[in-house]
């Protein structure tokens, strides 16, 4: 069993989730609704979110966890070719540009939308409220991949002290989510940020650099820097090669 949690309950320590052996791995605790407070608190904690609609809002702090460490992305030749195409197009006033939070609600739509193979979405209407909350305060952030002004593909998560926490990526076009991805990495890893949460393990992300550590090693990590100061100048760098 796990506790079912009132509105001002706080989260059960984090080595009281379910064991991977149980089939759900991290399922810690669940609720009636989130709130943009519960939400700052739960990442803080490592924990997260996920469920789909019709059922109690489930919050999760599974071991293993994937994080993508800042300064080991995996950059393909044919992604290289792609990201330089991207560079020289926003130093040149191409057709390409990246921006941060210029859409973000939109860019939370597009993860939502139905994929092919997956019609389900966990990104409700109430995720996106509460989400849109934060980002107006200041702690979710999106970066978006443009072309001819068209939003081609991007990313959103969640920035506290000197941690970011990835939720979800969509592409319009090839890579596009990749491209974007490449371009916040290299903002965090500028800006002191040395990994990125990125929940569970697939191999999707592995293939970009995602590796597992133990839940202890990333509270560890997190009890280290979320106190730190949080990243203010949301501007998406100049890269000079990849």
């Amino acid at each position: 069993m796990i506790p079912w949690l009132e509105p001002n309950d706080p989260f059960p320590d984090v080595s009281l989730a379910l064991a991977e052996s149980s089939g759900v791995n991290g399922l810690l605790a669940a609720s009636a609704s989130i709130r943009p407070e519960r939400l700052l608190q739960a990442y803080r904690k490592g924990i997260f979110p996920w469920f789909s609609d019709g059922q109690p809002v489930l919050w999760w702090s599974p071991s293993p966890r994937m994080i993508l460490p800042t300064d080991g992305l995996s950059i393909s030749r044919s992604l290289k070719k792609k990201l330089n195409q991207v560079r020289k197009s926003m130093l040149f006033g191409g057709s390409w540009e990246i921006r941060f939070d210029s859409a973000f609600e939109t860019v939370m739509r597009a993860c939502a939308a139905p994929r092919k193979g997956d019609p389900g979405t966990w990104i409700s209407e109430e995720m996106i409220e509460n989400y849109v909350i934060l980002h107006k305060a200041g702690f979710a952030h999106s970066t978006e991949l443009w072309q001819d002004d068209r939003l081609a593909g991007g990313a959103y998560g969640v920035s506290i002290g000197k941690m970011f926490y990835g939720e979800s990526m969509f592409s319009h076009v090839s890579d596009a989510s990749k491209i974007a991805l490449t371009w916040l990495t290299h903002f965090l890893r500028q800006n002191g940020v040395t990994l990125i949460d990125c929940q569970q393990e697939t191999a999707h992300l592995a293939s970009l650099g995602g590796i597992t550590i133990s839940r202890e090693a990333f509270s560890a990590h997190l009890a280290d820097v979320v106190d730190l100061p949080a990243l203010t100048d949301w501007t998406p760098p100049v890269i000079k090669s990849f």
